[in-house]
């Protein structure tokens, strides 16, 4: 194989963490290369990364074509050059993209990835398992499909690879409207500090409460999934656990959160996990390096007058 990895890109060039695991699992000198579905933007960012080689699909596509519309033209560029591994983001539409280049392959489907090495062409994975709350470790002798969390957008380094392009025939898609989100997005991954809050909040208007405690400390904030999918009190993008963002903070900083396993799976890649709860039997104390047992709402105050 002249290719050890593939990178599948969609339309966000997310992607750090993908070209870290790439890397590892080839010989000294092997090649990283990546596919690129998205704009033609998101193409010379990647080829800006660090990688060996880019080639864009999009070249070509009708306007309004979602990237998902050139799946078959991806799964044709790495079936060409098959790598022992072709990788992806969670996106929706990266999701999409690897399934087509998987079916094309015939490779083994890994969707809860967690870690990764290869060896003697054989490619062992620790694999998230029912919801994220059990691991398994999966041995496979051939190519592997494997959806990872993509990290954050990758700085330039050095100088870009040229970005081949291909002219595929898409799919049938068209976007045809195209409505925003009333939250702000965020990218949980590449925040440092994560401030979590869970239904100990009271009200939607206490998020000024959080709101401050987060600028003072330079975070981000996120939440458990009822906050966000049940009283909508925040984006979807910003819950975690097992459906949803899995992080890795320098710090994260959970209020009023209780620690069922399905959230505290998202965080535990954190290096320090500090939690606020007024239950002295909250099961997020058991899974946390640094716990205070109190009224969040005098505890977050006395917090963020002490940051500032």
């Amino acid at each position: 194989m002249s290719v050890n990895a593939w990178i599948v890109v969609g339309d966000q060039p997310s992607i750090s963490n993908l070209i870290t695991v790439a890397r590892s699992l080839g010989p000294e000198g092997g090649t990283v290369a990546a596919v690129v579905a998205g704009p033609r933007a998101v193409a010379e960012t990647v080829a800006a990364s660090g990688v060996d080689r880019v080639v864009w699909c999009g070249a070509g596509a009708p306007e309004g074509s979602p990237a998902e519309a050139s799946a078959a033209a991806v799964a044709d560029v790495i079936a060409a050059d098959p790598p022992l591994a072709a990788l992806s983001g969670r996106n929706p539409g990266d999701r999409v993209l690897l399934g087509a280049a998987a079916a094309k392959l015939g490779a083994v489907v890994l969707t809860g990835a967690r870690s990764v090495s290869a060896s003697g062409g054989t490619t062992k994975v620790l694999n998230a398992v029912y919801g994220d709350i059990s691991e398994e470790t999966v041995e496979v002798s051939g190519p592997v499909a494997l959806l990872l969390d993509g990290g954050s957008v990758p700085a330039a380094s050095g100088d870009a690879v040229p970005v081949e392009e291909v002219t595929g025939t898409p799919y049938g898609l068209k976007v045809i409207e195209t409505v925003m989100s009333e939250f702000e997005q965020v990218d949980l991954n590449a925040a440092m500090r994560v401030v979590g809050v869970g239904r100990g909040l009271r009200a939607q208007e206490d998020l000024a409460l959080i709101e401050t405690l987060a600028g003072a400390l330079k975070a981000e904030i996120a939440c458990s999934r009822p906050v966000a999918e049940g009283l909508n009190w925040m984006g979807k993008d910003r819950y975690i656990g097992s459906s949803g963002a899995r992080i890795s903070p320098q710090l994260y900083l959970a209020i009023g959160i209780s620690g069922q396993l399905q959230h505290m799976v998202g965080v535990v890649g954190a290096e320090t996990i500090v939690a606020i709860n007024s239950d002295p039997n909250a099961a997020v104390f058991s899974q946390s390096d640094y716990g205070l047992v109190g009224d969040l709402y005098e505890l977050v105050g006395e917090i963020t007058n002490a940051l500032q």
